[in-house]
């Protein structure tokens, strides 16, 4: 059942014992909605706590330092910015079916919750929960900023896509008003890089490859890249975006294997292409320029299915 802001913050006032789940490969909306409604709801008095099937990325490590988790038995399950059960990874198992709300700005979102918030028109899904925080009258400090920053210049590319709406720097500017530290932010965000990653990337690269008519990019992540350089797949979430800074490239590709030899696209899009279109072929989603699939498959056959379906939707 689709709520609205409202209702989604009675229903909030009304539960305890509250679960929030994130998506597996936690990027800064996941996981600054997470914590962002997890200091509201504690601030309430409320027994709540965030998990991912995933490890969090070290530099996430600021929305979170000054939480203890809390174990308890939950009553209810909140699943944030997660457009489909199978993007909760070895969670859905547990919770796929128990999620009683979900917080969402994908388009795609197949309504599997209980009670669904959806704005698809909110350039992050940070900015539906903060609306949802000041819908329950939580004071919002500026830890609680961060967390909700972090999901808007995450999601927006420092706000350089074009999903960026006028109402997103809204949002920004007064957060930042809040306390939260937009220049720190951004930095961790997008100007720092250990040298793990920054091997790792060059690798990224090299492994470019062009195809129909250099209309359509690809990079590959294989496990001996990250073998080679120490890393794993919480370090790529930076590197989706090389793909798009290619002068002619429409569709940008970048395939990940996984341990088991299957492997994950994200995908990137000029406003030509509706990436979500090109990924729900493959039973994933996300939105028109940015969206991401998975395949129980190796690298180099999701790489021609991939290929195939970009050439349909290229005109």
């Amino acid at each position: 059942m689709k709520i609205n802001i409202q209702e989604c913050a009675n229903l909030l006032k009304s539960w305890d014992n509250i679960l929030i789940l994130c998506h597996a490969h936690p990027d800064g909306d996941t996981l600054g909605s997470g914590f962002a409604l997890l200091r509201a709801l504690l601030k309430m008095g409320k027994t709540a706590r965030v998990i991912c099937d995933d490890e969090i990325p070290h530099k996430y490590s600021y929305l979170f330092d000054d939480i203890e988790m809390q174990e308890f038995s939950e009553d209810y399950v909140i699943a944030v910015d997660v457009a489909t059960v199978n993007l909760l990874g070895s969670l859905q198992e547990r919770y796929g079916d128990r999620v009683n709300l979900c917080i969402d700005h994908h388009a795609t979102n197949t309504n599997y919750a209980e009670n669904l918030l959806l704005n698809e028109d909110a350039a992050a899904n940070c900015e539906i929960v903060y609306e949802v925080i000041n819908a329950l009258g939580v004071e919002i400090d500026s830890k609680t900023a961060a967390c909700l920053y972090t999901g808007l210049t995450t999601d927006t590319g420092c706000f350089r896509y074009s999903s960026t709406t006028s109402n997103t720097y809204r949002c920004a500017a007064e957060l930042i008003d809040l306390g939260a530290d937009n220049g720190r932010i951004n930095r961790l965000m997008f100007e720092t890089k250990t040298k793990k990653f920054a091997a790792l990337e060059r690798l990224a690269t090299q492994s470019m490859q062009f195809f129909l008519n250099e209309r359509v990019c690809v990079i590959t992540i294989t496990n001996e890249m990250y073998e080679q350089t120490g890393t794993d797949e919480q370090d790529t979430e930076a590197l989706p975006p090389l793909t798009r800074q290619i002068e002619g490239v429409e569709i940008g590709l970048t395939i990940r294997e996984k341990k088991d030899k299957t492997c994950k696209c994200s995908i990137r899009t000029f406003e030509s292409v509706n990436a979500a279109d090109l990924a729900s072929a493959f039973g994933g989603g996300g939105h028109k320029q940015a969206a991401a699939c998975r395949f129980d498959c190796d690298v180099e056959t999701a790489k021609k299915m991939l290929v195939e379906k970009s050439k349909e939707l290229l005109k």
